[in-house]
């Protein structure tokens, strides 16, 4: 099986050109699935699970050669049964389950290869349905004094994770000024590699910021923080408090103040109120934030410019996208929000962050 990519042939357009109307009801939370799978969900599952105590395994994906589901540096944790993430579309997990109970029980390192790539394998009927080979670490977690900190930290303050492991069983997680080093013994009959070690860099979660509660709002912020996203919700007007529940911060301040409290890599301008929305237009001409988007019809954003200077016009039209969203057709708050999510990603991942 093939891993998925995001498409890099949609065109930026909105979802739907018209404002919806009151809600009836607003939802507060998505369901948990939608967490999973990604490094972000993964590592919180850790964090959560190692500082309860518990026997967690986090597999790690080493290297991969051909065709796979996962790639380098890729994350699933097993923890009493349960697991976090995926590597794979459910072939390798009950193996790599069954593994990962020896390794919490003896506190070692095991050291995983799975090759699907034989023909024999195929002609046999014992193919799993990808043709590619794996190198994966079982890494017992509770071993692994002060990992808690190191994922914390890449949780919580903006800074990259690198992960460094060699098959003499050294390892080393550093997040910003977090660092800690373990020797693990390997487990009897760990499969050799040989000399061998990995650097597996993780990026910093990428940061939004959303700028007004809406209908949209509670769909839209599940959605971006189980792609791994960062996000903060601002919203001063009562009606709308609630919106933003599930976000990692929600804020009582302005565009302006909020655009000082919190650095952030994109901005969604979705207060659907004229004048708030040209407030914010304002205070984000006097940024580099890379990514603007603004919910609305084209004709909106046209009779928005005419209140804005020309300088901060110029300033704002490089990184605007109006209206926000990829053109995936569909109507009404959640279409929305999936399309505004899509193109985020699309963007994300087009950037290299």
């Amino acid at each position: 099986m093939d891993r998925p990519v995001a498409s890099p042939v949609l065109e930026a357009s909105a979802a739907a050109g018209v404002e919806p109307g009151d809600p009836a009801v607003l939802l507060s939370a998505a369901p948990g699935f939608l967490t999973e799978g990604s490094p972000r969900g993964v590592l919180e599952a850790a964090l959560t699970r190692v500082r309860a105590g518990e026997h967690a395994v986090l597999a790690l994906v080493l290297e991969t050669d051909g065709s796979t589901y996962a790639g380098a540096g890729d994350m699933v944790l097993f923890c009493n049964g349960s697991q976090v993430g995926w590597l794979s579309g459910g072939c390798l997990e009950p193996e790599l389950a069954r593994r990962a109970e020896q390794v919490s029980a003896a506190g070692q390192v095991d050291w995983i290869e799975i090759d699907t790539r034989s023909d024999d394998d195929l002609l046999s009927g014992s193919a799993l349905g990808c043709r590619g080979r794996l190198r994966i670490a079982l890494l017992p977690l509770r071993a692994m004094t002060g990992i808690d900190a190191v994922i914390e930290a890449w949780l919580r303050e903006g800074v990259s994770l690198q992960r460094d492991l060699r098959t003499s069983g050294q390892i080393v997680f550093r997040a910003g000024h977090r660092e800690q080093a373990w020797q693990l013994n390997p487990m009897d009959g760990t499969q050799p590699f040989g000399e061998a070690a990995w650097r597996l860099p993780l990026p910093r979660l990428p940061r939004a910021l959303v700028l007004g509660g809406g209908p949209e709002t509670p769909f839209l912020v599940p959605l971006l923080r189980g792609l791994g996203w960062r996000v903060s919700v601002a919203e001063r007007r009562a009606r709308w408090s609630s919106a933003g529940q599930g976000a990692d911060a929600q804020l009582q301040a302005s565009p302006a103040e909020a655009l000082h409290a919190d650095p952030c890599d994109a901005v969604l301008v979705m207060h659907h109120d004229f004048e708030l929305d040209r407030e914010a237009l304002v205070a984000l001409a006097d940024t580099e934030v890379a990514f603007i988007g603004l919910l609305g019809p084209r004709r909106r954003r046209e009779d928005l410019f005419k209140l804005l200077t020309p300088d901060q016009r110029h300033r704002l039209s490089p990184r605007l996208r109006s209206p926000v969203g990829l053109n995936i057709g569909g109507r009404g708050p959640e279409a929305i929000a999936l399309s505004i999510a899509a193109q985020l990603q699309q963007w994300r991942s087009t950037a290299g962050r």
